[in-house]
């Protein structure tokens, strides 16, 4: 048990104690794919979905997502957060988000950016589900993170958008 962080001694979860880590500058980046119809991806450029501009609504939402990862997942730190932005990327068939956090703390921001990205993209979702039920929300995974005693961690180099 001592190779997981998050048990205890008798090997129930724990909030990892985190008071005498240092205090680093983090990042992280994370994306994730919403594959969808060329039809969809239209409707999201042109703005004539009933539920209103697609990407501002993913955007905020993401945003908001990445500010309260600590209630959504059970173990994570509450954390001041000094940044979150939402890219979009629209192909044919497919929206691509990818979103990037930064903190000044004892932890890092992995989770926020992950937890970010995926509401973007369920946003899109919700937005775009009276168009087409079947988007497929692929490829949820971090780019990369900076900072903290593990240092600077950056996927390796497959191609842009390969999922």
């Amino acid at each position: 048990m001592e190779d997981f962080s998050h048990l205890n001694a008798q090997g129930r979860a724990r909030m990892v104690d985190v008071t005498e880590k240092a205090v680093t500058d983090r990042s992280a980046a994370a994306e994730v794919t919403l594959r969808c119809a060329p039809e969809t991806i239209a409707a999201i450029r042109g703005g004539g979905l009933r539920k209103g501009d697609v990407l501002a609504v993913a955007q905020v939402a993401g945003i908001q997502a990445a500010k309260h990862c600590w209630e959504l997942i059970p173990l994570c730190h509450p954390l001041p957060l000094s940044g979150v932005d939402i890219d979009f990327a629209l192909t044919e068939n497919a929206v691509h988000i990818t979103a990037s956090v930064r903190c000044t703390g004892r932890t890092g921001v992995e989770m926020e950016a992950l937890t970010a990205a995926a509401t973007a993209a369920l946003t899109v979702y919700d937005m775009c589900k009276a168009l087409q039920k079947d988007m497929e929300i692929t490829g949820l995974r971090l780019l990369e993170k900076t900072g903290g005693k593990s240092g600077t961690y950056k996927k390796p180099e497959i191609g842009k958008h390969d999922t």
